[in-house]
């Protein structure tokens, strides 16, 4: 195969391969664990903070740790695999998080559980960045999309499976064991990705560390493609890893709305997860039921993310992302204005999910392939990075509206502006066509 058509020979093929349903399918599997991982506490905090006498200011900064250290993972440790590849950041990252997890079931002070979800947070903000790249780069190019946002959907699905073990061990064996499991699964994937876990083809014909020709051609071989004779020419901007590439190539105006839109998702996004139980409580639901409606928001977090992959692959994506936030605007003013029957409100509160969680995780995919391939994981860590500040602002904007004792729909209200301000954002970005 002739080495200067090797790197667009790698977007060709659009059936399905062993090896990309394995990488894609272990990309998923690492997503769920990482929603076991960061969301585990919020369902153990009450029996924690009973045995440890936890005022709730120490148990903010308890779950604000984690978000803090996933803002660092996206910013600081995930463009490395832009140097060093997917696969070792990945592992490394999977490895930091199973123990930190292990730690945090022994630990006995709240410094001490701050400091092991600040470490978590940063491996799963590293992995979540790093396998959406591996997620791109590795499925058939019109199905590039798809495998992003079916990437995604296993953050709900992992946080209802996290659900259902905290209610099986939380009473008999107490929040260690629950933890303690976690961690013991994140080893176990660990030992999962060490065996099986392949390099990005794309990263290797195009960053070329050593043994690059050797390792491509194997791993090639898997996706049905002739060896090479030699390397393709390494691209110029091969060895320029930096934050001024982000913004090269006219993706400077498109790249700043991008972010700004991803803040605005995450504003609306972090609001709705935290504050769905507490303010159906307040809208005269009992508390049994106002989990409920938590429980359903996070199925249809699962169902949403699975739809926007699919509808990714059949309709121009930013148009698709903005018709999922046009309808979570809509979707939140029937759950905070419309007094209903429990089994409406649970179902309006799956539609809240369906369209919020899948609009905003649809940005995961426009970010994958906004950036290319050389600097994409250092892009994508820093679409969500930055936009992280709105996922800090949003449920402290929505604190503030219920201190001021505004009715609940006065307040899903207000969130449904920023909704629409995403959805008309994206609109905005200049997409690439499919690539690698």
């Amino acid at each position: 195969m002739n080495a200067a058509a090797a790197i667009p020979e790698t977007a060709d093929s659009t059936e399905w391969k062993p090896v990309q349903i394995i990488a894609v399918g272990l990309c998923f599997l690492l997503n769920m664990l990482d929603g076991a991982d960061l969301l585990v506490m919020s369902f153990v905090a009450p029996v924690l903070s009973d045995e440890w006498s936890i005022a709730p200011a120490d148990l903010g900064i308890i779950f604000s740790a984690s978000l803090a250290g996933m803002a660092g993972g996206c910013l600081l440790i995930a463009p490395l695999a832009d140097r060093f590849g997917r696969r070792p950041l990945i592992i490394c990252a999977l490895a930091v998080v199973a123990v930190a997890m292990v730690i945090s079931s022994q630990v006995h002070s709240v410094q001490a559980m701050v400091l092991a979800r600040f470490v978590i947070g940063l491996g799963v903000g590293t992995i979540g960045v790093t396998m959406t790249a591996m997620a791109s780069e590795f499925a058939p190019a019109r199905y590039r999309d798809f495998a992003v946002g079916f990437v995604q959907a296993g953050w709900p699905f992992g946080s209802i499976i996290t659900a259902f073990l905290t209610v099986a061990l939380l009473p008999e064996y107490g929040w260690r064991m629950v933890l303690l499991m976690i961690g013991l699964l994140s080893l176990g994937l660990l030992v999962i990705a060490l065996i099986v876990m392949p390099e990005s083809l794309d990263f290797l014909l195009r960053r070329q560390p050593k043994n690059a020709l050797e390792r491509a051609n194997k791993l090639g071989a898997r996706l049905g493609h002739e060896p090479l004779d030699a390397l393709p020419p390494k691209p110029d901007t091969a060895n320029k890893i930096g934050l001024l590439r982000l913004f090269d190539d006219g993706r400077m105006r498109s790249g700043i709305i991008l972010w700004l839109a991803v803040a605005l998702g995450y504003f609306v996004l972090y609001f709705v997860i935290n504050w769905i139980p507490e303010l159906t409580t307040r809208a005269g639901l009992p508390v049994d039921q106002a989990i409920y409606a938590g429980a359903t928001y996070n199925l249809g977090a699962f169902l949403g993310t699975s739809a926007m992959g699919w509808l990714a692959v059949r309709f121009a994506l930013p148009r698709v992302i903005s018709l999922f936030f046009f309808a979570s605007a809509v979707a939140m003013l029937i759950f905070g204005n419309v007094s209903m029957p429990l089994a409406l409100t649970l179902l309006s509160a799956m539609f809240v999910g369906v369209s919020v969680q899948g609009g905003f995780n649809g940005f995961w995919a426009l970010s994958a392939r906004f950036y290319p391939t050389d600097i994409r994981s250092t892009g994508i860590g820093w679409s969500m990075g930055v936009g992280r500040i709105g996922a800090v602002l949003g449920p402290l904007v929505g604190g503030y509206l219920v201190g001021a004792d505004l009715p609940v729909g006065t307040i899903f209200a207000i969130y449904a502006v920023p909704a629409v301000l995403a959805g008309l954002l994206v609109l905005l970005v200049a997409v690439p066509e499919r690539r690698a």
